[in-house]
């Protein structure tokens, strides 16, 4: 009668309890590395946003800028009316734009993205955002 190998059944065992353990490490891994792309695409979409809407605040206020209109009464709210229509132009992204002291327009820009992986987790989005500055003033 042969004798049993009492560590042939032993290995098997340890190495479906490993296996048991990396398989939802992997998982983790995978999900953070698909999130977290989706999170640094919506950072971009907001960045993106923000700096298309403080262009389009700048070139309105141009021709202000050039006709001598102060920065705050008249260029700054032309500029500021400018970007949030760009702003309002993308329906999945929220943001503001405001003149800061009398030569900057600040542009801030948030979306969120729906989550896949996380979503087991209970986190259901993830936020992006965006921000650019442009100064208002004639070179």
């Amino acid at each position: 009668m042969p004798a049993k190998n009492p560590g042939r059944g032993q290995r098997g065992f340890s190495v479906s309890v490993l296996v048991c353990l990396l398989i939802p490490i992997l998982l983790v891994c995978i999900g953070l590395a698909v999130d977290g792309a989706a999170k640094a695409a919506a950072d971009r979409r907001a960045e993106a946003v923000a700096a298309q809407a403080a262009r389009a605040g700048l070139d309105a206020a141009a021709p202000a800028l050039v006709s001598g209109m102060t920065s705050e009464a008249g260029a700054g709210q032309i500029a500021v009316r400018a970007a949030e229509q760009v702003i309002a132009s993308h329906p999945d992204m929220e943001g503001m734009a405001v003149v800061g002291g009398e030569v900057t327009l600040q542009v801030t820009t948030s979306t969120t993205v729906r989550t896949t992986f996380l979503s087991l987790a209970g986190i259901d989005e993830l936020p992006g955002r965006g921000s650019a500055i442009v100064e208002l003033r004639m070179r």
